[in-house]
């Protein structure tokens, strides 16, 4: 592999806005969405898993949308390859909190099933990168929207009196999840936008007042800026195999096997058998490969955490 000057290509914007219920995250990614679709001259699609709640604006905005029953992933990523298919170029998905709760309720059933600790997320987090990637891949602009849990906390009106105040937290998704994406909208009861990751350069810890057409169209300008890009060649798409999986189980060993300072194993021999058994029950296929290498990246999780608490 050789260095080469790096170069500035097109690429498709990414954005995620997340709040607690009623701080405009629907009407908000439906203006801005248009606002693209409209310098582009195309028309936009939406993934709506919130009740029918982006068509209580269709006699404001003209869109298509497809109201998924099902509120899985499987369902989330047939939606998006029938988008690709139609050749939509702008899409707003109204929430991606679906998919997560999908996964953690997937999780609880197994965790019931079974004491292994490792065996729920092993198994399950293959699913959500498999949505991420979907997301990545899209061939088009996205703006999505996640619930935030909501906590009220007592503030100060503008008559300086005391009103309880609805703030939103972390949004509900995936650990991670704002690393895939360019921008990070969080937004208020009040309609306000605070962007609190914006890697065009132009609203970093900015607060907008009701984004608009006007916000999407200048956030449009900076993903269309630089020259277009190769096509990916068949050859970079990584492709598991028989040798990558025994490489990912000799790392697995290694981890498990690791001593504390104490002369003391990290991993108890319950916790090892744990990740035993998941080995004993994956084939090496592509699937089981990517099921091995998501126990590897908990695993490795888990060891941090106890490296942490020898360090404290």
């Amino acid at each position: 592999m050789a260095f080469k000057k790096a170069e500035r290509t097109q690429l498709y914007l990414r954005c995620a806005l997340f709040g607690p219920s009623g701080s405009g995250k629907t009407m908000t990614a439906l203006r801005m969405a248009k606002g693209i679709a409209d310098k582009m001259g195309v028309p936009f699609s939406v993934i709506d898993t919130e009740a029918r709640s982006a068509s209580k604006y269709a006699d404001r905005f003209t869109f298509d949308v497809d109201d998924l029953a099902e509120k899985n992933i499987d369902r989330y990523i047939a939606s998006m390859n029938e988008c690709i298919k139609a050749g939509y170029k702008v899409l707003v998905i109204d929430s991606l909190s679906h998919a997560w709760r999908e996964l953690t309720d997937e999780v609880d059933r197994l965790s019931q099933d079974s004491k292994n600790k490792f065996s729920p997320w092993a198994k399950v987090s293959p699913k959500q990168k498999r949505f991420i990637d979907a997301i990545l891949n899209f061939p088009g602009h996205i703006i999505a929207t996640m619930r935030s849990k909501t906590e009220w906390v007592i503030g100060e009106g503008k008559n300086g009196k005391a009103v309880p105040e609805k703030k939103g937290l972390a949004p509900e998704q995936g650990k991670g999840i704002e690393y895939e994406f360019d921008l990070l909208v969080e937004m208020n009861q009040w309609h306000e936008a605070t962007i609190t990751k914006d890697r065009t350069g132009q609203f970093q810890d900015e607060v907008i007042l009701k984004p608009d057409e006007t916000f999407g169209i200048a956030l449009y300008d900076w993903p269309t800026q630089g020259t277009i890009p190769p096509p990916i060649p068949t050859s970079a798409i990584p492709e598991y195999n028989k040798e990558e999986g025994y490489k990912t189980l000799q790392e697995i060993s290694e981890i498990i096997t690791r001593i504390a300072p104490d002369s003391l194993p990290f991993f108890t021999e319950h916790e090892k058998e744990d990740a035993r058994k998941i080995i004993r029950e994956t084939r090496l296929d592509d699937e089981g490969v990517e099921t091995l290498q998501n126990l590897k990246a908990c695993l490795e999780e888990e060891l941090a955490k106890k490296k942490s608490r020898y360090a404290a």
